[in-house]
């Protein structure tokens, strides 16, 4: 009877940690499930020891990504060193090729929920390393401040103002790039980001040297409307799920649980800023493909008191799909890469459309079977497919 019992809890776990919901036309499915569990054990990990007060669930993720940290080791190609911009930390990637014309210069920005992540991580290093070589570009990838220590807007504050000095004219001479040829990036949260402050950095008098191009992974670039149709689809995706999409945010925010919770809901956008949606409507904004079968239903107005001790879900540098017309029809040539299986799959191909309704040149690269994260993660098909694409239309417009 004993026995029994063991092997149905054994394997009730081997279930509950191998099985995922993953399309038919995900290739290698194995590599991704073995991710996925790694992950997953991890994240439970993390909420056990949340619940018993030992620690936050986000700084033990944390601790346990450290693993992939790598030192700044340059190697036959690239020279890789470390240093602060604006006490700042980056890394920087320099082309040992000699060059007899200035470089083009690339900032990149790390994903990870705003939370996680870091220049130094074994995925991004290996991304900002072939960036540099295949485009004879000098790489800056930043770090910036994480919650939960910190919070909006530390993280953008960080990456402009990391930005803002890479933009500096005795800066670039320094690294010897083109002011002409300066491009932003970045992935998830670091999407995000990149979104923000090209669009701030417009703005700015102070800064005369313009951004070319802007090139965002799978960005995230709203948090108004939590029930998209790409959140609803794909919410129980590997390897960004619904519910940790929507921790990450109100992590980015607040550590106050209450603010996670109204946003499973869909529930936390007063009436007073309920002007806002208009920007995030899906249901004008979408594909016609990508609305078949939903139906668009306007958020459950929320507490006032939350969005007022929380304002950054209603801030254009936390969301950059708020911005008016105006800001984007001056943004730069803008390549945006979006994947069929991801919860933020939406916010992307609204920004598309928002870009393009303004007369923003955008180049689109729908992955019909990509998911969150495939970009830079090592070994897998994909990975090489998308960092092909990515880097391909940074050769040629950058």
């Amino acid at each position: 009877m004993g026995r029994t019992i063991f092997l149905l809890i054994s394997v009730v776990l081997v279930a509950y940690y191998i099985y995922i919901p993953l399309p038919d036309d995900i290739e290698e499915p194995w590599k991704i499930i073995l991710g996925n569990t790694l992950l997953k054990l991890g994240g439970d990990l993390a909420s056990f020891g949340e619940l018993l007060g030992l620690n936050h669930f986000m700084d033990t993720v944390q601790l346990f990504m450290r693993f992939q940290v790598v030192p700044p080791t340059s190697d036959e190609n690239v020279t890789v060193m470390e240093t602060d911009f604006n006490s700042v930390p980056v890394r920087i990637y320099i082309p040992k090729r000699k060059s007899t014309t200035l470089r083009r210069g690339l900032f990149f920005i790390h994903g990870g929920g705003w939370c996680l992540g870091s220049a130094a991580y074994f995925m991004y290093d290996t991304l900002s390393r072939r960036t540099a070589h295949r485009l004879d570009a000098v790489v800056v990838s930043t770090d910036y401040g994480l919650a939960p220590k910190y919070h909006f807007p530390k993280q953008f504050e960080d990456v402009y103002h990391s930005l803002r000095w890479f933009l500096q004219e005795d800066i670039l001479e320094k690294y010897g790039v083109d002011p002409r040829r300066v491009g932003v990036s970045g992935d998830s949260a670091g999407g995000n980001l990149a979104a923000a402050v090209t669009q701030q950095i417009l703005q700015d008098p102070d800064v005369k040297i313009k951004l070319k191009v802007q090139a965002l992974i799978y960005p995230a670039l709203q948090a108004l409307d939590m029930n998209v149709p790409s959140q609803q689809e794909n919410s129980q995706y590997p390897l960004l799920t619904r519910s940790l999409l929507i921790r990450f945010w109100s992590e980015y925010f607040t550590t106050d649980r209450d603010l996670e919770k109204a946003m499973l809901l869909n529930q936390h956008v007063p009436v007073e800023f309920s002007h806002l949606l208009q920007f995030v409507n899906w249901s004008s904004l979408l594909p016609q493909r990508y609305k078949k079968g939903y139906f668009y239903k306007t958020p459950t107005p929320g507490s006032l008191e939350l969005a007022q001790k929380y304002p950054g879900f209603t801030d254009v540098k936390a969301c950059p799909l708020l911005a008016n017309d105006s800001i984007l029809h001056h943004l730069p040539m803008t390549y945006i890469i979006t994947c069929q299986y991801d919860v933020l799959r939406d916010d992307g191909l609204m920004y598309v459309k928002r870009l393009q309704n303004t007369g923003v040149h955008v180049t689109h690269h729908h992955i019909e079977d990509g998911f969150h994260g495939a970009l830079t993660l090592p070994g897998l098909k994909i990975t090489y497919r998308m960092q092909n694409q990515y880097l391909n239309w940074l050769h040629k417009n950058l």
